[in-house]
């Protein structure tokens, strides 16, 4: 995992709030994705040539370094050494250098033989059934040598799973794999999806499981399960999802039409409702989506090439017509375009990617998506919420409802995946994966004062939230932004935020600097709490909620801050990418 920026919403803000090697890569224990929840699924979908870190939960998870720790139990990341970092890593992986100690060979590994290699120097563990050698990553882990050393001898795969499932650790640790573990088979159940010759990494074909584990939890009760119809006329194909309750006006469907495949992806909160034909006959390749939001009713249109009559949809691909947890959904892929770069600060911009003409995408308020690329023949993954084109919405928008992807992205000078980007050329293809995220509108009924604490590009999440504020949701009577950066060059959109507070005046914008010029005026200093109790005011018969977004210290004490002044978990919320 590229950890230059950690999250989308790292900023290099000081000393104390700095994460320091920002090219290293990620713990271990964060390279680890649930997209393997399909991979136990199919065990077959196991390729060397392919990035498996697919998103299937909450980012981050439970005990992420990047989500606030409770009671205190923080995850210390360590100063690696020089050169250590994600592309030394890289270059190692190589060179050649033999890092599983078997000179090539691939061996079947029994749990009695796994538990002896538990040692600083001879350290093996299991990941889904293969075991990796990881002894040469020690000094490359930023979460420091006792916490890799967790895994020693042992099945680690719950302790991958409760952190960052969407980096690419098959990709990174393919030249440590030292075989898969010994297990016992188990009938497979006629539903199994058959393997193919491609089920291998590094020639060697994955375990089959040992049982099939449910794909999610319990599903709700069956009628709240949405459903689908379709119609045609002479020139078109119409698919309606119900989908059985209130919907937000976009940003619920996910469509994708690629070739001969359609993908139909509804988000409804926790769930995921999903639809997957390769279609019965050709058709153009876009497509229009019309969402009727009160009744929760979204219809896709396709146009047919050919005037002709269908006798059905298509035929179902795998997962079709399911019902499901988001964090149990593998992350999808398409392959966007960048049109555009726009320069914001000094080390900052905004890409402006394109989806293709087949995929309709609007990424909801608070949610992010991931970013894919190859660097030297390794995947790397990140994480990034989108913004809107501008603060201020402009009288007319050029860019099609759903079709262009606006992304705010600091460029650090030594970073693998933020110089890569920088050096891009327009015209140049993205993968883009998502959407997904925690936040929700329910956070924000009855919200009469809203407040946002963000240092750096934790500003972010916030750019969407304060134009959701002050355009739709008229309960807001006070929204207030408190944003922390190092110098006064390092603020985002600055002209925009003064131009809005003019404009607003429901909202307030404070700029705090750590390490200003002579000639600031504004306060000074970092996030304390004598800078929260002067600016969370809390009114009589107000209902108030605290934002936070930032780099792991910072808001790691701005929670502990806010939690000081009386606020509760539910007038809190992270963001999480």
């Amino acid at each position: 995992m590229v950890k230059e920026d950690e999250e989308d919403f790292e900023e290099e803000e000081d000393e104390d709030y700095r994460l320091e090697n920002r090219g290293n890569i990620s713990t271990v224990f964060s390279v680890i994705s649930s997209v393997l929840s399909g991979f136990v699924r199919n065990w077959g979908c196991f390729r060397a040539s392919e990035m498996l870190n697919v998103p299937s939960q909450s980012f981050p998870s439970a005990g992420s370094q990047q989500r606030v720790s409770p009671a205190g139990q923080n995850r210390n990341k360590v100063a690696l050494k020089p050169g250590h970092s994600l592309l030394d890593w890289i270059r190692l992986t190589k060179s050649g250098r033999d890092l599983t100690g078997l000179r090539g060979r691939l061996i079947e590994v029994t749990e009695d033989e796994l538990k002896k290699h538990n040692t600083r120097n001879d350290c093996w563990t299991c990941i889904r059934g293969m075991v990796y050698n990881v002894s040469a990553y020690m000094d490359f882990h930023p979460g420091g040598e006792a916490e890799l050393m967790r895994a020693a001898g042992i099945d680690s795969t719950d302790l991958f799973d409760q952190v960052h499932r969407w980096v690419n650790y098959e990709s990174m640790l393919k030249e440590c794999l030292v075989g898969r573990m010994a297990v016992k088979l188990s009938p497979a159940p006629q539903a199994q999806t058959e393997k193919t010759e491609s089920s291998h990494v590094n020639g060697l074909s994955a375990p089959p499981p040992l049982r099939l584990e449910p794909l999610s939890a319990p599903l709700p009760a069956k009628d709240h399960r949405p459903r689908y119809d379709w119609f045609q006329t002479d020139a078109t194909v119409n698919i309606v999802v119900y989908t059985k309750r209130k919907i937000p006006s976009s940003g619920c469907a996910v469509v994708d039409l690629q070739g001969e495949t359609l993908r139909v992806e509804m988000l409804l909160g926790k769930m995921s409702y999903l639809l997957y034909w390769r279609l019965s006959s050709e058709v153009q390749g876009r497509v229009d989506v019309q969402t009727a939001h009160s009744v929760g009713k979204v219809q896709v249109c396709l146009r047919k090439s050919v005037k002709d009559k269908w006798t059905k949809v298509g035929q179902p691909l795998e997962l079709h017509d399911t019902f499901t947890q988001c964090k149990d959904r593998g992350l999808f892929y398409r392959e966007c375009m960048l049109v555009s770069k726009t320069e914001v600060t000094h080390d900052t911009q905004v890409l402006r990617l394109q989806l293709p003409p087949g995929s309709r995408m609007h990424v909801p308020v608070g949610r992010h998506v991931y970013l894919k690329t190859s660097v030297q023949g390794t995947d790397v993954v990140k994480p990034y919420t989108p913004v809107d084109q501008t603060l201020i919405p402009p009288a007319q928008s050029s860019a099609e409802m759903g079709s262009d992807i606006h992304l705010m992205i600091k460029i650090y000078p030594d970073g693998v995946l933020t110089s890569h980007l920088a050096n891009l050329p327009i015209g140049a293809a993205l993968s883009v994966g998502g959407p997904e995220g925690s936040f929700t509108m329910r956070v924000l009924r009855d919200v009469t004062h809203l407040y946002m604490l963000a240092a750096g590009t934790g500003f972010t999440p916030m750019a969407r939230l304060i134009r959701l504020a002050l355009q739709d949701l008229t309960s807001i009577r006070k929204t207030r932004l408190m944003f922390f950066n190092r110098q006064e060059r390092d603020i985002l959109w600055r002209s925009q935020l003064d131009e809005l507070c003019a404009k607003e005046e429901r909202f307030e914008v404070e700029c705090v600097l750590s390490e200003p010029a002579d000639s600031w005026e504004g306060r000074r200093g970092r996030i304390d709490a004598c800078v929260l109790q002067n600016l969370l005011e809390r009114p009589e018969n107000s209902k108030c909620l605290v934002c936070v977004c930032g780099p792991t210290g910072f808001t790691e004490l701005a929670v502990q801050l806010v939690r000081q002044l009386d606020f509760s978990e539910e007038e809190i919320h992270i963001f999480q990418g």
